[in-house]
C-alpha cells in the first residue's frame, strides 16, 4: 500500500494524504505529466478515468471523466494554478457537466501537491485538499473523497512501474 496517512483537519478545512514510491521525484511527477499515465490511477480502481483535455501549465485546464462499474459517467476539470516541475503542483478542481462547464451546485477544492525526494531514490508525495466551507468538506467526504484518493493513489505503484516518459 503506498499511502502511508490521511488526515482530516476540520479546523483548517484539509484533507491530506502522503504516499510514498520507490522512484525519485522526477519518475513521479510524469503521472501527473503525462496523460494517459494519470489516467490510469486517477478515478478510483471501479471508476477508471478518461483525460480529454490536459494542459499542465500555469492557467491551463484539465477535463476528465470516470466511468462507473454500470456505465455512468462523472465528469470533472482543473485549473492549474503553479507548476514547479518535478516538485510542486496546485490547481483548483471540481465537477463539471458533460459538456466541461464547472457545476456550481458541487463544492471545489484546492489541491497542492507535493513530491520531496526521500533518499534519492524514493519520494514522497503529499496531496493537500483545501476546502471553501466546513459544510464543502462535509458534503464531499460523505461522498467518499478520502476513501476514493486512497484508491486511486494506491494504484500509482503500478503505474510507476511501466515505462518512464520519454
Amino acid at each position: 500500500m503506498t499511502v502511508m496517512d490521511v488526515q482530516k483537519n476540520p479546523e483548517a478545512l484539509t484533507l491530506t494524504l502522503t504516499a510514498r514510491f520507490d522512484a525519485p521525484p522526477v519518475r513521479v511527477w510524469q503521472v501527473w505529466q503525462d496523460p494517459r499515465q494519470l489516467e490510469r490511477w486517477w478515478g478510483p480502481p471501479t471508476y477508471p478515468a478518461t483525460v480529454v483535455d490536459h494542459d499542465l501549465a500555469p492557467g491551463g485546464r484539465v477535463a476528465y471523466f470516470m466511468t462507473g462499474p454500470e456505465g455512468d459517467k462523472h465528469h470533472g476539470w482543473w485549473r492549474i494554478l503553479s507548476v514547479d516541475a518535478p516538485h510542486r503542483l496546485e490547481f483548483e478542481d471540481g465537477f463539471s457537466d458533460d459538456a466541461g462547464r464547472p457545476n456550481p451546485e458541487m463544492p471545489t477544492t484546492t489541491v497542492r501537491v507535493r513530491l520531496t525526494s526521500a533518499d534519492g531514490t524514493s519520494t514522497v508525495m503529499t496531496v493537500e485538499s483545501t476546502f471553501a466551507t466546513p459544510e464543502a468538506m462535509k458534503q464531499l467526504l460523505s461522498m467518499g473523497m478520502d476513501e476514493g484518493m486512497t484508491a486511486s493513489m494506491n494504484q500509482i505503484d503500478t503505474v510507476l512501474a511501466g515505462p518512464a516518459v520519454g
